[in-house]
Order: C-alpha cells, then structure tokens, then sequence
C-alpha cells in the first residue's frame, strides 16, 4: 500500500549493490593482471594463456562478501570502548597465555624439523612484535624503522664473533645493550615529533641503518654480507657430529646418538626463553610508574607534561627499551643463520613487525602471539598454492582487519586501577 514505510532491508540493498559491485570492479582492475594473463614457452615460443574464468570466480566472491558485509555483518555504531571479546579475554587472559606457554614447550618433542624451524621463526617474530609493542601499543609512538634495531643487534654478533672469536652467550648482552644505544641515538632527533612526521623519521633511520651497512665495506663486508657465524653451544657443548680437539660434543657428553635435530630443538629453547623474557619484562614495566607513563604518553601528551611527567625521558626509555628486545631478536637471529646481509633487514621487515602490533591489537601481548603465528605460519602453510599463496594471505589479511578492524584481541585496559572504579 501507498504510504507503508519501506522495509530497512529494502532501503539497503540498493546502497549495498552499488557498493558491492565497486569491490567486484576493484577485484577485476587488481587480478587481472597478476592472475589473468600467464605466459608459457612451448618449444621456444612464447605465448600467453588467459584465465579469465578464474579472475570472474574471484570478482563473484568479492561481490558476494561485500554484499554479505553490508547488509549482515554492519551494525549500528556502539559507543566506544573496549571490544566485548576482548574485554572478556582480559579477565582470564592467563588461561590462554599458560595453555600456550605449554603447547610451546611440547611441540618440540612432538614434531617434526620443518615445524620446529617454523615455530622458532614464531618466536622470532613475536620477539620482535613484543619489542615494537612497548615503543607503538603503550607509548602510542608510531616506529617504521623498528628493523634498524634488529640489524643492529644481528651485526653486533656477526662482527664480535668472526673479528674477536666471542661466543654467542658473550655477544648477546652487548646486542641489546648497543641497540639500546641507537634508540636513544633515535629518540632525541624525534622528541618534539608525533603522528605521521614521527613515522617518516623512523622510516629514514631504518633506511640509514640499511645504507651504512650496504656501503661500509670494510667492516660489514658490504652487500655481500658476514659469514661463519658461530652457532650457540650448551654450556660449552656444541651441536656437532664430531667436537673440537680438547672439547666433547653434547652428543657425546649425555651418551646420545648424534642427530641435527638436537640443535634445532636447542636453539627453538633459546629464543622461546628470550621471548618469555621480552614478555615478563613489559608486564613488569607496564606497572611500574614508567609503564603507566607510557600509556599516559599514549592517551595524551599534553596532559602528560601538565600533571608534571618527563615526557622526554618516557619517550627516550621507550625507545631504548623496545631497541634493547630488538637488539636481542638480532643476536639470535644472526646466530640461528649463521650468515647475516643487509639484504634481511629491508623495509619488509619493519612493516610485517608493524603489521603484528597492529594486527594483534595495540597493546595486546596474546594478540601479538596470534597475529605472529597468523602472519608467519600463513604463508608457509599455504605454499602448495603457489602463485595464490601471496592473494590468499593479502585477502586474509584484509578480513580480519574489516572484520577486527582493532586488531584480533584489542583491548586496551589501564594497567592500574583506583579501587573501586572500572575502566570506561
């Protein structure tokens, strides 16, 4: 009947099509040239085979999620707060973390080198997701350059170790101590800085970091990198088929048949041992009264300094402190390798360490842990697909931040509270 009020649903789908076919559109412009077209040479010549149908089964299904999104998934505008999920995570945050912590330590002993290698690129990665959280999810202070630290830390191992013949163990405090250093080197030319200047700035000094290890030849070894690493031993025990003269293999001291595995299992121990360090030293600091600062810092500057807080020495702590972890992450990194080039510590890595923070959700420890093993194991575990694996990971991606556009456990309480108040 004239004059009935429209169905919502009805007032929608218009609005909804529209906006569905654009993401079709904008699927189409953007695979077309990756998944379209393949050119294949056949006895010498060189031809191109279309995959049209393809490329249309992808439009479709960005048409039919967009669709979904737009007029299922959308809700009306809550006001703002913690997410529910996360909030209800947070009161038994320590139930997951401790399943976690034990499924860590068992998975070693219940499978195979390829997931163990695996996990301790995990570990890696979270590591370095730790380090940048304390820097960007609780000081608020927005680092692009966050791999300079992480190169810092690798050639401080690198050079020590094949210039002076140090050991790993000896190389490892002096990692961290002299990314701390550049952090601070890092934070004084950016106190006054915030937002988008900040970033740039950072993104300049990962890139100066880059370009000195690229050109000084004559002690990095220039593009062509440091080899020879010596790898970390137990206690004076290396992991080797056949000890030094003088020196017993850990093989041979424990009466154990040798098998490479030992050593991949010693070093997946070792860095799960420096992330669960990374990670009882932020919880500790985030309730002392620098942690608290940082959040402070996070929320607002301007009434950080008016309540009397040094926002300078905040910024400067933050920046040396995440450096440190980063330095740490380096050290085994170079040492894991053996082999160590400015080639892996390009911008890539600063933004995949960015995009863990981000992705877990600022400030979140456990979501730094999902969005490393999600970011990390993705790919891997996808490479049976080949030349999709890459849009498969970029979609996933994509959905999970429209989806959990605050990251995956986005949650960010203040680690002290009055007695008697509850956070808004």
């Amino acid at each position: 009947m004239a004059g009935e009020p429209v169905p919502s649903w009805r007032a929608a789908l218009g609005p909804a099509l529209g906006d569905a076919a654009v993401a079709a559109l904008v699927v189409i412009v953007l695979t077309v040239p990756i998944v379209g077209f393949q050119t294949v040479g056949t006895g010498g010549i060189l031809a191109i085979h279309d995959h049209f149908g393809t490329v249309a089964g992808l439009a479709a299904a960005g048409f039919a999620l967009r669709l979904l999104r737009n007029l299922w998934v959308r809700r009306p505008a809550r006001p703002a707060g913690p997410p529910r999920f996360g909030a209800m995570l947070g009161r038994w945050s320590r139930w997951p973390g401790y399943a976690g912590l034990a499924a860590a330590v068992a998975m070693p002993f219940l499978a195979n080198s390829y997931y163990i290698d695996l996990g301790t690129t995990v570990l890696i990665y979270v590591m370095l997701g730790w380090g940048l959280n304390i820097v960007v999810g609780l000081a608020g202070l927005l680092d692009l350059g966050y791999v300079a630290f992480y190169a810092v830390g690798a050639y401080t191992v690198g050079l020590l170790s094949t210039n002076f013949g140090w050991s790993f163990w000896a190389c490892l405090p002096l990692s961290g101590v002299f990314a701390a250093c550049f952090g601070l080197v890092l934070g004084f030319p950016v106190l006054r800085l915030r937002g988008d200047y900040l970033a740039i700035v950072t993104l300049g000094f990962g890139e100066i970091i880059r370009i000195v290890l690229l050109n000084w030849s004559p002690v990095t070894n220039g593009p062509n990198g440091i080899g020879g690493i010596p790898r970390p031993s137990f206690f004076g025990l290396p992991f080797t088929a056949s000890a030094p003269e003088g020196s017993t293999s850990f093989a041979d001291f424990f009466g154990l048949e040798y098998d490479p595995e030992q050593r991949l299992v010693f070093l997946y121990f070792v860095i799960l041992g420096l992330a669960l360090l990374t990670n009882f030293f932020t919880l500790r600091m985030r309730r002392l009264p620098v942690g608290r600062a940082w959040e402070a810092l996070r929320e607002d500057e301007i009434a950080c300094r008016a309540i009397g807080i040094n926002a300078t020495n905040v910024k400067l702590s933050a920046f040396a402190i995440g450096a440190m972890f980063g330095g740490l992450a380096g050290a085994f990194f170079a040492t894991r390798q053996g082999f160590i080039s400015p080639e892996s510590f390009n911008f890539t890595e600063s933004a995949t360490i960015l995009a863990i923070v981000v992705l877990g959700g600022l400030g979140s420890q456990l979501g730094v842990v999902l969005a490393a093993m999600v970011l990390v194991m993705l790919p891997e575990l996808a490479r049976d697909l080949a030349d999709y694996r890459m849009l498969l990971f970029g979609a996933a991606m994509v959905t999970i931040m429209v989806v959990r556009p605050r990251g995956l456990l986005a949650e960010r309480r203040p680690s002290i509270l009055l007695r008697g108040t509850a956070p808004r």
